[in-house]
This record gives C-alpha cells, sequence and structure tokens, in this order.
C-alpha cells in the first residue's frame, strides 16, 4: 500500500521537462556518434595500416580497444550519473569524446591514434548509459515505449550506417575526415545540452564504491580482453605462463569477489543487488544477453562471408546490409508503440520468433548471393527492432528512478557482454567449421588437378582457411596449372564459407530459442 502510494506520488509530480523528445534527440545525437564510430572504423583498417605504417595487429586495437574500454566502465559510469547529474555526466561523455576525435583525426604514429581511441571509448562510456537514465526521468510511464523505440532506431541503425558512411568518406576525403565530421557534431550537442536539457539529478546524494569499481573494472576487463584476444592467440598462450583462458578465469573470479563486496556493502553499493530482486530487471538482463550472444555476431559473419566469399567491397557489403538496418529502425519505433499499448513482453515475444525464423530463412547455399540473403535480412531487421524497444522497456519497468543511472550501467553492461561473447564464440564455430568445410570441399576438387598437386592442394586449401582466404597456388606452375588451381581453391573456400555460415546462423537461431522458453519473459507492466 505504501509502495502504491510512492509510485502514486511520483506520477503526480511535475515533469522534469515541457520537451521531453527534443531532450532525448539531443541525448541521442550524442548516443549515435558514439555507436557509428564503433564500428566506423573497421573499413578503414587496410588504409590506417598504408598512411600510418601500422602493423595488422595494432590497427585491431585501434578498434577493438574502443570496445574494450566502453565495455568495462558502463557500470561505474552509469553510477557516477546517480552521483552528479545525468545532463552533466552526458556532457562530459560528449566532450571527451569530440576532443578524442579530434586528436584521431590528427595523429601522427598508430600510437597516438591508440591511445585516443582509448580516450574515445571512455568518452563514449561517460554518454552512454545516461540516455537510458534521462527516459526514465523526463518520459512518463505512458510514453517510455516510444521513447525506447527511438533509442532502439538508432542502436540498428548506427553500426550499419557506420561502415557506409566510412566507404564513402575513405573514396573521397580519407580516413580522418571519419574523425573530424564528429568534432562540429560533438561541439553542436554539448551546446544544446547546456541549454535545452535539465540537470536530471537523482535526488539525493550519492558516494562513490571505489572497491566496487576497481574490482568491476578489472574482473570485466580481463574477461573482455580475453574473449576479444582469444582467436588471435588460438585461445592459447599470451605471454609466458599467461594464457587467454587464465585471463578469463581470472576475470570470472574479480566479478565473483565483486559481487560478494556488494552483497556485503551496506551503504551506496556500485551495483545495488536489489535490482535483480525486480523480476522485470532480472529476467530482462537475462534475455538481453541472450538476445545479444545471438545476435551480435551475425552481422559480422555474413559480412565476412559477403567480402571474402563473395568479393563485395566494404561498400557494396554496406549497402547490402543497410535495408535491414533502415526496416530496424523502423520497427523499432513501431514496436515502442505497440509497447506503450499492449505490454513489452508480447512484443518481445514476438520479435525473438521473427528473429529465429529470420536466421534460418537467411541461411546460405553454397552458390548464394546477397539478392538471395534479402528475405532473411528483411525479417532479422523487422525483428531486431520488434526486440530491442520492448526488451529496453520491460527491463527498467520498476527501477526506482533513484537508481536510474545504476540499473542503465549493469543492463548495458550486461548486453555489451553478450556480445563479446556471443562474437568470440561465433567467430570460434565459424572459424572452425570452416576449416572442416574447406578441407572436405577441396578433397571433392582436388581431382582436377595433377595427381602430385592433389595432397598439397587439399593442405593449403585447410591451412588457408584458418585465415579466412583460399590459398595461394605454388610458384613455377604452368599459367594454365595455375589458373585451374586458382579457380578450384576459391569455389572450395567459398562453398565451404557457406557451409560455415550456415553452421553460424543454426547456432545463433538455438540460442535465441532459449529467450523464447515458457517462463523467461519479463511480467507484463502494469498499464
Amino acid at each position: 500500500m505504501v509502495a502504491k502510494r510512492a509510485h502514486q506520488t511520483k506520477s503526480c509530480a511535475p515533469p522534469v521537462t515541457r520537451r521531453p523528445w527534443l531532450v532525448l534527440a539531443i541525448m541521442c545525437t550524442g548516443f549515435f556518434m558514439s555507436l557509428l564510430d564503433g564500428s566506423i572504423v573497421n573499413v578503414a583498417v587496410p588504409a590506417l595500416i598504408h598512411d600510418l605504417g601500422a602493423s595488422y595487429d595494432h590497427v585491431l586495437w585501434v578498434v577493438d580497444g574502443y570496445l574494450l574500454i566502453f565495455s568495462v566502465l558502463l557500470i561505474t559510469t552509469g553510477r557516477l550519473g546517480d552521483a552528479f547529474g545525468y545532463r552533466r555526466l552526458y556532457v562530459v561523455g560528449v566532450g571527451v569524446f569530440t576532443a578524442a576525435s579530434a586528436w584521431c583525426a590528427l595523429a601522427g604514429s598508430p600510437d597516438q591514434l591508440l591511445v585516443a581511441r582509448l580516450v574515445q571509448g571512455l568518452g563514449g562510456a561517460l554518454l552512454f548509459p545516461q540516455v537510458i537514465s534521462a527516459i526514465l526521468t523526463v518520459f512518463p510511464p505512458a510514453l517510455r515505449g516510444r521513447a525506447f523505440g527511438m533509442f532502439g532506431a538508432i542502436v540498428g541503425l548506427a553500426p550499419i550506417i557506420g561502415p557506409v558512411a566510412g566507404g564513402v568518406l575513405l573514396d573521397h576525403l580519407g580516413w580522418r575526415w571519419i574523425f573530424v565530421l564528429n568534432v562540429p557534431v560533438g561541439l553542436a550537442t554539448v551546446v544544446l545540452a547546456l541549454r535545452c536539457v535539465p540537470p536530471m539529478r537523482s535526488g539525493r546524494r550519492h558516494r562513490l564504491d571505489l572497491v566496487g569499481v576497481a574490482l568491476s573494472t578489472t574482473g570485466l576487463g580481463a574477461i573482455t580482453f580475453g574473449l576479444i584476444e582469444g582467436q588471435r592467440y588460438d585461445w592459447g598462450t599470451i605471454a609466458g605462463p599467461v594464457s587467454t583462458t587464465s585471463v578469463i578465469t581470472a576475470g570470472v573470479l574479480l566479478l565473483v569477489v565483486f559481487v560478494a563486496v556488494q552483497h556485503r556493502r551496506g551503504a551506496e553499493p556500485l551495483m545495488p543487488l536489489a535490482l535483480f530482486g525486480a523480476r522485470n530487471f532480472a529476467v530482462g538482463g537475462g534475455v538481453g544477453f541472450v538476445f545479444q550472444l545471438g545476435m551480435i555476431g551475425i552481422m559480422f559473419v555474413l559480412v565476412l562471408y559477403l567480402q571474402l566469399a563473395r568479393g563485395y567491397s566494404a561498400l557494396q557489403t554496406g549497402l547490402v546490409v543497410l535495408p535491414s538496418a533502415v526496416l530496424t529502425a523502423a520497427s523499432s519505433t513501431w514496436a515502442g508503440r505497440l509497447s506503450d499499448r499492449f505490454g513489452g513482453k508480447y512484443v518481445l515475444m514476438a520479435g525473438l520468433g521473427g528473429l529465429v525464423l529470420g536466421l534460418l530463412v537467411a541461411m546460405t547455399g553454397p552458390r548464394s548471393s546477397a539478392w538471395d540473403l534479402v528475405p532473411g535480412l528483411v525479417l532479422i531487421g523487422l525483428a531486431s527492432g520488434a526486440t530491442f524497444a520492448p526488451l529496453q522497456q520491460a527491463t527498467m519497468d520498476g527501477v526506482d528512478p533513484r537508481l536510474a543511472g545504476a540499473a542503465s550501467g549493469v543492463s548495458s553492461t550486461i548486453r555489451q557482454v553478450g556480445g563479446v561473447v556471443g562474437t568470440a564464440a561465433l567467430g570460434a564455430l565459424l572459424s572452425v567449421r570452416l576449416s572442416a568445410a574447406a578441407r572436405s570441399e577441396a578433397a571433392e576438387r582436388a581431382g582436377g588437378l595433377l595427381e602430385d598437386l592433389r595432397a598439397r592442394f587439399v593442405a593449403d586449401s585447410t591451412a588457408a582457411a584458418r585465415h579466412y582466404s583460399p590459398p595461394a597456388s605454388p610458384s613455377g606452375l604452368d599459367p594454365v596449372v595455375t589458373g585451374r588451381y586458382e579457380q578450384l581453391a576459391a569455389d572450395a573456400f567459398a562453398t565451404g564459407f557457406a557451409h560455415a555460415v550456415r553452421a553460424v546462423l543454426v547456432a545463433a537461431a538455438a540460442l535465441l530459442c532459449v529467450g523464447l522458453r515458457p517462463g523467461t519473459g519479463p511480467a507484463p507492466q502494469a498499464r
């Protein structure tokens, strides 16, 4: 009865702002920039290697370092929003991100670019949780579905626009403009946020749990590092006695200690365990983990297939998957409205079911082209939007507004870790299945070569598949034999890749089915 009266009192409180949609638009601008930069740099890897004289591993860390810093700090930055105000943290985050973007554009060496990218990740982590906290603060419950729909539209659109925009900029202006364009947008966003966004404080003073910060950051950092670097080190030794397995294990143990410390800490824990006492938050976090686990690596796998097996350029690949992203944005807005009307649970379950169907429809055949992927990509696009917005709404439904930052940081971290685990797991599955399929396909085609080349052809095809490429022909062969060798090698690789992608899509669909089991969905929201 007391809780109900308190809820009614909150509902009758005057709105924080009379222009919530303007506030959300401003907050989403910085959010869009941070997501865009998470993917836009991927297409610039060859240019960075050439222009800066960077090694391939160095440039990979330019990409992965951003994700690492962004992922491990979300719990802390969400709690900082509770302590110091969501607008303040958002403005600081956009400012840091903008300054780091200028630094990236001016970088004269691979080391400078890497450090600047790490600072960019810090800026993205500072601003990201504040957007979700702002939605809980400025929107009444009856409009939050639509607000999260807009949020979900950006989540679906930005990662796909990134490679397309990056391809255009690389073709016409050069890689530095990928970062230059952030500067005027970031500066304008800071000015608009200070003028139009209310302070949005949580209503009481908070102290930061420094022990919790150290444990969570180190633990998440170790797990994320191990998963990102696992395939590069073949899941073995990194240096001396340190292996990827030991790093991940140490990270898990640190998180166990972190949870124990949070349980024993009476006041102001970094991660209030009371959040998980709310069924929607606990179940929504689990479904969010499964959703990211099954879906985040899929676009990565399809992009690899189109570029490496079918020979599409980065720009062409981006244009192939762009319609799916547009459909995600459109359906996310639509799903948000349905969630406001009927409750997020039923829309979420329909979205997850649509994703499973879309993955199965998208399964590639040995001769699949981009057009063959379109029906599956359409379903995936529509279903992704119908999943994300109600998932976010259902997860945050009923969260104490004073803990909005903590809830935002924790739920975002759960999804980020799910995405990293999914990318690593599906990437490992792709690698294993590709090696096996390439060996099988090469063995079938070896009869088309001279007898003394057959064993080498099979061995070279299997070895090259570990590096996602067909083998080069041996030197000294007759031009006709060389052409035949390369043709059979390319055909075996493309066919093997198609079979490997099918296995990955089936695995992802099976993972998503976990979220569809009876009893796993969030409870319907009170309307």
